[in-house]
């Protein structure tokens, strides 16, 4: 792998990063299912605890397909993993995922009436932690620049 100036991406196609291309995804879905759930609780449709329990599945799957391009841009350059903030962002992402994945059992067990309170704080409980490792992820970009690309050293 040619060196370069910044961190650079692994995981890309054609030169651009796949890891930010597909974290619009779960992010997209997880806000979602926080919206569905307030939507339950201010209707309680079970349309929308529905709505929320498919739109979290869709979460966890496109996380874990945003997860692998993070985990090869990661595994990929020693100068991202030197980063404290590549620690906290996977870190904290990963949290969101086990999260999600114990809302989506709860969800399932109990139908709609999981959705209050335990599905709604949950939900939000993740999207409070999109924010921070979203935070973290902006800081490898703008700060770090990590992904940013810059042309290889001779």
């Amino acid at each position: 792998m040619p060196v370069t100036r910044n961190p650079a991406s692994t995981a890309n196609l054609m030169g651009h990063p796949l890891h930010p291309i597909l974290i619009t995804l779960p992010i997209g879905f997880w806000v979602a299912t926080f919206l569905a759930d307030l939507g339950y609780w201010w209707r309680a449709t079970d349309g929308w605890a529905t709505a929320a329990m498919w739109l979290l599945g869709a979460a966890i799957v496109a996380a874990a397909l945003a997860a692998t391009a993070g985990l090869i841009d990661f595994i990929g350059d020693a100068r991202i993993r030197n980063l404290s903030e590549a620690w906290q962002h996977a870190i904290g992402n990963v949290i969101a995922v086990l999260i999600s994945l114990f809302s989506f059992y709860w969800r399932y067990r109990h139908g709609g009436p999981g959705v209050l309170p335990v599905g709604l704080i949950l939900s939000l409980v993740v999207v409070l932690i999109l924010l921070f490792t979203g935070w973290k992820g902006g800081e490898m970009v703008f700060r770090h620049r990590v992904a940013v690309y810059d042309e290889p050293r001779p």
